[in-house]
């Protein structure tokens, strides 16, 4: 039988290079470590679900082993910040980093007890589904995108009923957020992991959270930005008469350019120091561009882009607008391949060391490839 002890040194197909000693150096137990590596090579190594038995099973050859790996994710007290920050560094020194992408996760789940667990509808399929709604931030390299942070949306019950939170084990700092807030977390967070090697934040979360906060905060920390905002979104500037706005649709309609974007496409942008947008009374000055796509079909643009990069063609940035497909569908192969819906518990802190694990696991796979082609 093969043991936990030479774990480390056993052929995967997918080596791990240092990137365990970096995710788990900051552990001062040995098991911990140990089980950190098990529970590695067992989402890189088990082929269907992720289940800790499976993966114990895969990596060990026993499955008695899974009791230890559920103990790890899930009680074995150990934070998973430190752990992001490594995997956000090593894949930042591996990758040609050309944007910080934020996407949404969609985590189907049963019942009612797991952290973050609501009903949502969700538009794209017309159905309202039982999940959990993570958010992650991706390193966007053209054909890469590595997910190196998590925020969990926590509805109100979650935090403001003293049972419910700690069944979920959700710490008394955590409170419930507007998604757009944990996005700006997010942001932060990366900034401070970055070494001062920046790079603008791009996202599509029209459907799920207003967006206006985010763009606004970003812009008052100079930080560059690529936003989807909803055509309706009013704006104003000094081409409108004092206290009236204008939809970034109409604005587009009216003002804007018409740019080459490639065989058959066409880029509309408008750039202007608007002010806006502007919900809870706070106004955003500086210059920002508006762009969108052209329909020639329609004779209209589609999806709208809001950014305070103005000194790129909107043709380039057009490009960097499909970062959140990207982004999608890593999430899709995670889910598929790689175990992110597969958690097997219910608290908050599991949730969080499940997804930093199944982020390394992907990462290194993905790394691996990008770096051999």
């Amino acid at each position: 039988m093969t043991t936990t002890h030479e774990m480390p040194g056993m052929a995967t197909g997918r080596p791990l290079g240092d990137l365990p000693r970096q995710l788990f150096g900051h552990l001062h137990r040995s098991d911990q470590k140990r089980w950190g590596h098990v529970y590695l090579q067992g989402l890189l190594r088990t082929h269907g679900k992720k289940t800790v038995r499976r993966m114990a099973a895969v990596v060990t050859g026993s499955e008695a082993a899974s009791a230890s790996l559920h103990q790890f994710v899930n009680a074995s007290p150990w934070e998973w910040a430190p752990a992001r920050g490594e995997l956000a560094r090593w894949a930042a020194r591996s990758l040609p980093v050309r944007a910080w992408t934020l996407a949404p996760a969609v985590l189907p789940k049963r019942g009612s007890c797991s952290a973050g667990v609501h009903q949502r509808f969700l538009p794209e399929t017309g159905r309202t589904v039982n999940c959990q709604l993570g958010l992650g931030l991706f390193l966007d390299a053209g054909q890469t995108h590595v997910p190196v942070d998590w925020r969990l949306f926590l509805p109100p019950r979650f935090t403001h009923d003293e049972t419910v939170r700690d069944r979920a084990k959700i710490p008394a700092t955590t409170q419930n957020q507007p998604l757009w807030a944990h996005a700006l977390d997010l942001a932060e967070e990366m900034m401070s992991r970055s070494d001062g090697r920046t790079a603008p934040v791009v996202a599509d979360l029209t459907a799920l959270c207003d967006v206006a906060p985010l763009a606004r905060r970003l812009q008052g920390g100079g930080h560059a930005f690529l936003l989807a905002i909803p055509g309706q979104t009013a704006l104003s500037g000094p081409e409108l008469p004092a206290g009236e706005r204008e939809s970034a649709r109409s604005l587009l309609l009216r003002r804007g350019v018409r740019h080459p974007a490639g065989p058959g496409r066409q880029v509309v942008s408008y750039d202007t120091p608007v002010r806006g947008p502007d919900a809870d009374g706070e106004h955003g000055h500086g210059a920002v561009r508006l762009m969108a796509e052209w329909d020639a079909s329609s004779g209209r643009p589609g999806r709208i882009w809001l950014t305070n990069i103005t000194d790129r063609h909107p043709a380039e940035l057009l490009e960097l607008a499909r970062s959140p497909q990207g982004a999608q569908s890593a999430i899709e192969r995670m889910g598929e391949d790689f175990g992110l819906l597969d958690f097997e518990g219910r608290s908050f802190p599991g949730w969080h060391r499940h997804m930093t694990l199944v982020s390394a696991a992907y990462a290194c796979a993905t790394l691996e490839g990008a770096l051999n082609n």
